[in-house]
């Protein structure tokens, strides 16, 4: 007797084949592919609805909130069953207790809460001892990021590792790909990130090869030099023999829309080298990340708390708002990107919340301020722990990235608490992937989409035994209801939960119901390594 028997179903595989009616069958936590109706401890008749593989979030950073009621509801009310994290160069390990201040500082973009024990993570196998315990209602597989790496090693240093530095960082990393990390990945555009030279990353990327790694990366650049930040990306994987995942693939500025063109390119020219490169993307033209993303990186190597005392000097403000005007300045400039101050958005200052919910000219506004000081101050009064939208990307760019075959979809979700405000992305990405892409631009067929966000990711992304309708797979999946599917979270109201999701479950377990949780936690860290996904 089956566990589940889900009949009459529009079965979307995740291979990017056409929709099929049939059934599905749940046994022991594997899918089953039944002949007829069998018995079945629960029957769900799914007669004018979907069935799929759960979604793979390619890109999270769901390991800053692992196992929290926040992590559930912005993961699993969405569908996603198996998360990517640990990306843009920042995981929650390695840490130690000499640097737990410098990472913590870097790591409050995506969290409100360290754990007491994180203390002690200063390997990936004693993380995961904390790990396994939680409430998981989605699996996990984790990239040892480069910032925490760093910080654990050398702080906040602004200068390239010294050789034993460098031998250090293998050591940890080596260790954690023992124990089952998925890789390594790098946020080049944030510190410690930045400091290091590109020969640092290819060694480091090198300790991974043999076991499979990823190598995850938000580029030096996606903007003026985005092409340049391509290449670099591509030549760690053919000097390292590592397969490469760029992350959230974007045209920031609007004088750099158009240039996936040439991006893309040089993707399918690397892979025709036998370079294992995709990219992955979300599907908005806003992105989002920290206020401070808007200065130079080079200021915060002796972290927040300095950079805050610097913007109280009104001489240090005024060097450094020509240096942001000024598109010369060589970084990764999210101000000139949004076109100014009327194109960022405030999503988080926890000390001045009557900013939250603006752009920073309307804040100004209401204070009777010019937009530079009102954002220098906001800084000031937050410790630059803030978070910010910018309005960058236009949608032709978007559209493109994603029909490329080989770009998946991932979320790149801040998640610090569901009552924030923060980006639609974090709650919706996955319905509005389907929403944009397939009912209002008409640019892929649901299936594709569905491959974009299940088979194709877990192919690539080596998620064993996951993102197929196949029998004796995990039994991940989300039955929807095409027709109502709706993502609900807008720029507005971030955080708001999907109409159409009717069940998700998890290696065979219901985790998720009519908008209800059953209060089952069934979801996994996985291993890389590990046979079947475990």
């Amino acid at each position: 007797m089956l566990d589940v028997l889900i009949k009459n179903a529009n079965i979307i595989d995740g291979s990017g084949a056409p929709a099929y009616r049939g059934n599905v069958g749940i046994e022991n936590g594997k899918i089953v592919l039944p002949e007829g109706e069998p018995e079945a401890r629960q029957v769900i008749d799914a007669s004018g609805r979907y069935v799929c593989p759960g979604f793979i979030d390619a890109h999270s950073h769901g390991d800053l909130i692992l196992g929290s009621e926040d992590a559930h509801l912005f993961k699993t009310t969405q569908g996603v069953t198996t998360e990517i994290v640990g990306q843009c160069g920042l995981s929650m390990t390695p840490a130690v207790p000499e640097h737990l201040k410098d990472i913590q500082n870097m790591l409050s973009m995506g969290t409100t809460y360290f754990p007491e024990d994180m203390k002690h993570w200063s390997s990936y196998s004693r993380y995961l001892e904390y790990a396994d315990q939680q409430k998981l209602t989605a699996n996990v597989k984790m990239y040892i990021g480069h910032s925490s790496l760093r910080i654990a090693v050398m702080g906040m240093a602004n200068r390239p590792s010294t050789d034993e530095e460098l031998e250090e960082m293998k050591r940890i990393l080596r260790e954690a790909m023992e124990a089952g990390a998925a890789g390594f990945s790098t946020g080049l555009i944030y510190t410690p990130s930045c400091y290091a030279e590109e020969k640092e990353i290819i060694e480091l990327a090198k300790v991974i090869a043999p076991y499979d790694g990823i190598y995850a990366s938000h580029m030096r650049n996606e903007s003026n030099e985005v092409v340049e930040a391509v290449r670099e990306t591509i030549n760690v994987g053919r000097q390292a023999g590592v397969r490469v995942d760029i992350s959230h693939h974007k045209m920031l500025g609007k004088p750099n829309w158009g240039k996936q063109k040439e991006t893309l390119r040089l993707i399918h020219e690397a892979r025709a080298e036998g370079i294992r490169v995709i990219c992955d993307q979300y599907p908005y033209t806003c992105n989002m990340t920290t206020l401070n993303a808007c200065m130079p990186p080079w200021y915060f190597e002796n972290g927040f708390s300095s950079m805050t005392d610097k913007l109280r000097d009104p001489e240090f403000r005024k060097q450094l708002k020509a240096e942001m005007e000024n598109p010369e300045t060589p970084y990764d400039n999210y101000y000139l990107n949004a076109g100014g101050w009327g194109g960022v958005y405030v999503y988080s200052s926890p000390k001045t919340p009557e900013a939250e919910g603006t752009f920073i000219t309307e804040y100004a506004s209401g204070l009777g301020k010019d937009p530079w000081d009102a954002f220098f101050d906001l800084c000031v009064a937050n410790n630059c722990e803030t978070g910010g939208v910018f309005s960058s990307m236009c949608d032709e760019d978007v559209c493109e990235i994603i029909r490329d075959p080989w770009c998946v979809v991932g979320s790149d979700g801040l998640t610090r608490s569901w009552k924030e405000k923060g980006h639609p992305r974090a709650s919706g990405t996955f319905p509005h992937a389907i929403t944009y892409f397939v009912k209002e631009k008409g640019i892929l067929t649901l299936e594709e989409a569905v491959h974009k966000m299940t088979g194709l990711t877990a192919d690539y992304l080596l998620v064993k035994n996951k993102g197929l309708i196949r029998e004796g797979y995990d039994a991940d999946l989300v039955i929807f209801n095409y027709d109502t599917l709706q993502d609900t979270a807008t720029y507005k109201n971030p955080n708001s939960i999907t109409e159409g999701i009717d069940d998700v479950f998890v290696n065979g377990v219901l985790v998720y119901h009519d908008k209800k949780f059953t209060g089952a936690a069934p979801g996994r860290m996985i291993r890389h390594n590990a046979q079947e996904g475990v």
